[in-house]
């Protein structure tokens, strides 16, 4: 009796907790779909009185939402899948006991999270040197290799037990096949969580667009999110809030359209990834 009591209580708590926890993505949704005038009086509301579509009408009217989402997912995609196998095959390079120089390597990729060469550096590193202005590549390659998440793998693959590696050498593999054949599938928990984290960085990137990319035909989602919030703030200063332009423009309901539109893909790969957290780390490799 006391157990199920306690698991009652347990519940109650995880549920309310949950409920406190979606009530501000609710609040963000519904009021996307609220009429302008309601937000303007009455704030925002778990159930508007009165919806409209003007905001989402009014941010797709034009082309180039589509065209930086085209460029968003494509730096996200070709940048995940790049980042993760670049990240993922250095990372069993350090973590490998035979690698002649693996600490030297281990102690470069550390001072590269402690020390970098600035903004000036970084800046002619990728727009002098590599000619990279304006091209995607430019918000691509500076992100490929993450320290941190080098070691998140160089820690999992040591946990590994070797005898996997012996085993599959004496079987005749070489040093890529023991990898994508034997490491990797017993490491996806792992790096579906490094891949999660990329995906995260690239899709919210902002930064390396401000810097590189001049050609708005360009610029990723968040950027063209940053620069429509830019000028919807600068007319509000300019004309005030009560001139016909800004009663045109549903400026409270595109800036919760917004979130919703850039937030929404994002949070779907969340149920595809989940299931390999739960996974053991070597499950089905040892045996005996």
């Amino acid at each position: 009796m006391r157990e199920r009591l306690f698991l009652g209580v347990v519940y109650v708590l995880l549920i309310g907790f949950a409920l406190i926890c979606f009530i501000p993505f609710w609040i963000v949704l519904i009021n996307s779909f609220a009429d302008e005038s309601v937000i303007q009086t009455s704030g925002y509301q778990l159930f508007p009185t009165s919806f409209s579509l003007d905001a989402y009408t009014f941010l797709l009217s034009g082309e180039q939402v589509f065209r930086s989402y085209g460029v968003t997912l494509f730096v996200t995609i070709a940048g995940t899948m790049l980042g993760v196998t670049l990240t993922a095959t250095y990372a069993y390079v350090l973590s490998h006991p035979k690698v002649k120089y693996r600490h030297v390597l281990s102690f470069l990729t550390f001072l590269t999270m402690l020390f970098g060469a600035g903004l000036v550096g970084f800046y002619m590193l990728i727009a002098n040197w590599l000619h990279l202005k304006d091209s995607l590549w430019a918000l691509i390659l500076p992100y490929l290799l993450n320290p941190f998440y080098a070691f998140i793998l160089v820690s999992y693959y040591r946990s590994l037990p070797y005898e996997m590696n012996e085993a599959a050498t004496v079987d005749g593999a070489n040093d890529i096949h023991i990898f994508f054949r034997v490491i990797w599938p017993v490491s996806l928990p792992v790096i579906a969580t490094v891949a999660l984290f990329y995906a995260l960085q690239y899709w919210n990137d902002w930064y390396l667009s401000l810097l590189f990319i001049d050609n708005y035909k360009m610029h990723p989602l968040q950027i063209m999110i940053r620069q429509l919030m830019s000028n919807l703030n600068a007319m509000s200063y300019v004309g005030g809030s009560q001139t016909d332009y800004n009663i045109m423009i549903p400026t409270y309901g595109m800036q919760l359209a917004i979130v919703c539109i850039t937030i929404g893909p994002i949070v779907l790969v969340y149920p595809f990834v989940q299931k390999y957290f739960i996974k053991g780390m070597t499950l089905g490799s040892v045996k005996g």
